[in-house]
């Protein structure tokens, strides 16, 4: 993305919720890979998904040419989600992992709306999915 801007909104409907920091309530992060990121069940019983998760974000950040990560929890519409708590302690181990690596990231908090804007550049890069 060329920028990625995002302010809480108010508490979602999950009964597993962080309180967000002040750098979590609101930021605004340049030149960065934004990712949706839905933990399901099937990731519950999966040691090594985190492993195979940090492989693939750190081919996609090479190619972009990238260090900024923002890391996005992302259940709308998904039907086999993992436990609350599960998906959120992944989702902080995948932050951990890539700060240890040298990303700068940003984790939005978990269990929360948001509001965002985004610019993408728009290359063939520039929206990608991926299924770990």
């Amino acid at each position: 993305m060329e920028y990625f801007w995002f302010k809480v909104t108010k508490r979602g409907r999950s009964k597993v919720f962080e309180e967000p920091t002040d750098r979590q309530k609101e930021d605004k992060i340049e030149n960065a890979l934004v990712l949706f990121i839905s933990i399901e069940k099937r990731d519950e019983t999966n040691p090594i998904f985190i492993e195979k998760s940090i492989i693939e974000i750190e081919k996609i950040s090479n190619q972009l040419k990238v260090s900024n990560i923002v890391i996005l929890p992302f259940a709308h519409l998904f039907g086999e989600l993992s436990s609350p708590q599960f998906g959120l302690n992944s989702l902080k181990e995948i932050s951990s992992i890539l700060q240890l690596k040298g990303y700068t990231t940003i984790r939005l908090p978990f269990g929360w709306f948001h509001e965002l804007e985004m610019k993408a550049k728009g290359h063939p890069l520039s929206r990608i999915s991926r299924s770990i």
